[in-house]
């Protein structure tokens, strides 16, 4: 049996963004193989999380191409990023919580590529006066992670209907990030 790498790793974001603690049993359960079989394609939990990293970055980048972020208005763009987000968002949600990531000399380049640009969407929107100038680019980014971070994990446990993963986001951040007319 040929098992599908990406889908082992999905299975592990699932199973990882909602039980940190999960052992490579576990994981190796939820992806519907057996351990030996885990172990021939990641070594230990840590490179298993550094896949699901490379992965993530990767899926996330062609999310951010895909979304064109500099064609239109910017809150149209992030309307598009969220759509692009949604398919990988149970990914988004383990690795923007995965501490072992963001400690250390070996932080993966990659991360700081992919918030430039998100926040340059944001910056950008805000010198067209579509979002506000008192929230930063870097927060509102952070908060565009946490919310599809966050609505990943209801849509996981049945909370929140996956049909509504993009129209609640995009409601809320741009609810809160819009410019307000003043008259």
């Amino acid at each position: 049996m040929t098992v599908d790498r990406a889908q082992v790793l999905l299975a592990a974001a699932a199973l990882l963004s909602r039980k940190s603690t999960a052992t490579m049993d576990e994981v190796a359960r939820a992806a519907g193989i057996g351990r030996a079989t885990l172990h021939r394609h990641f070594a230990g939990r840590d490179a298993l999380v550094r896949a699901l990293e490379a992965m993530g970055i990767e899926e996330f980048e062609a999310a951010l191409d895909a979304a064109r972020l500099d064609e239109g208005p910017a809150d149209q763009a992030v309307r598009r990023l969220v759509a692009e987000i949604e398919p990988n968002a149970q990914l988004m949600a383990f690795l923007v919580t995965e501490n072992q990531l963001f400690e250390g000399d070996q932080i993966n380049e990659g991360w700081s590529r992919l918030d430039a640009r998100v926040s340059d969407l944001f910056r950008r929107g805000q010198e067209e006066g579509t979002f506000r100038i008192d929230l930063s680019p870097a927060w509102l980014t952070e908060a565009l992670y946490g919310l599809a971070s966050s609505c990943a994990w209801a849509v996981m446990d049945g909370r929140v209907a996956a049909k509504d993963f993009q129209f609640m986001i995009t409601e809320l951040m741009l609810g809160g990030a819009r410019r307000s007319v003043e008259k």
